[in-house]
């Protein structure tokens, strides 16, 4: 993509939260177990709920994902938790709870982070000691 809006930013981490979420739990090296496999029966299972099914994500779809992760080095870490937080679909009381925030401080933020995200993609020069308002501004006019 040649030219990011603050939109489109929080889609693609979006995406790649989905994305971490449907990557296979991680497994512990050298940890087994020496039972055997339990055969269930039909009357077994029968009663229980199915598991829902896991689509493992494509490559294609990981190397987004990891391109993604890197975005948030160049914000401060109260920000990169907030948009990642949100990027997980965590609640905005979750998020002002973890982070000390009140709601329209942690918004303020993590429209902050995508804006930034923003402007670096698309190497727009700007003053990092800008307000925070004047930032998101200048990202929104783009």
């Amino acid at each position: 993509m040649t030219h990011w809006t603050p939109a489109d930013v929080e889609a693609r981490l979006s995406e790649a939260g989905m994305i971490l979420r449907r990557l296979p739990e991680p497994r512990r090296n050298g940890y087994f177990s020496t039972w055997p496999e339990i055969v269930h029966g039909f009357a077994d299972k029968v009663s229980h709920e199915p598991k829902p099914m896991r689509v493992s994500p494509s490559p294609r779809d990981i190397a987004r994902m990891e391109e993604t992760l890197t975005w948030t080095n160049c914000l401060e870490s109260i920000d990169g938790k907030i948009v990642w937080m949100k990027a997980h679909d965590e609640r905005w009381k979750n998020i002002c709870w973890h982070v000390g925030l009140c709601h329209a401080a942690a918004h303020q933020h993590w429209r902050y982070g995508l804006s930034l995200i923003a402007l670096n993609l698309n190497r727009q020069p700007f003053n990092r000691k800008l307000p925070i308002l004047e930032i998101i501004k200048l990202a929104r006019s783009l």
